[in-house]
């Protein structure tokens, strides 16, 4: 699996660390940026990722910024983006399960290390259930469809 990674200034750290363990987890890890410390801004980085995922250039993505939030909301205007915004690992697993998520969005200042590691774990191996899930995945891009021609 290759898996695409960014983050803001504040997310640099936490991303050498996911980065070092998708390595030791036998997946490709991606970096998109920044290399270095000073302020950036975060909606540029979502782009990348978000990009890389819609030309199918990665399978899924992981984005971190101070809160998480930022990084979510620009990277879910990208049509076939699902980003999900995971503080612990009942999301981490049920953004994979029910809804698909194909880009992880975590926060920098709100989590420890080890919460981090769990919730990376956890999104890489869950799958998507399909069922009833995939029905309501199909509506959404219909809304998404609907809302763009407008």
């Amino acid at each position: 699996m290759k898996i695409a990674i960014a983050s803001d200034h504040r997310g640099i750290a936490v991303k050498k660390r996911i980065l070092k363990q998708l390595a030791e987890m036998g997946l490709e890890g991606v970096d998109l940026g920044p290399a270095a410390q000073e302020s950036v801004d975060y909606p540029d980085y979502a782009a990348k990722v978000a990009n890389a995922i819609v030309h199918h250039e990665v399978d899924r993505g992981i984005l971190i910024c101070g809160s998480g939030i930022g990084m979510s909301i620009a990277a879910n205007r990208f049509a076939g983006v699902r980003a999900a915004l995971c503080h612990d690992e009942f999301n981490a697993e049920i953004c994979r399960r029910h809804n698909d998520a194909n880009i992880m969005c975590l926060s920098a200042d709100l989590l420890t290390e080890q919460l981090v590691s769990r919730m990376v774990d956890i999104w890489v191996k869950t799958q998507f259930e399909g069922g009833r899930h995939s029905r309501r995945l199909e509506k959404l891009e219909e809304y998404a469809s609907k809302a763009a021609a407008k």
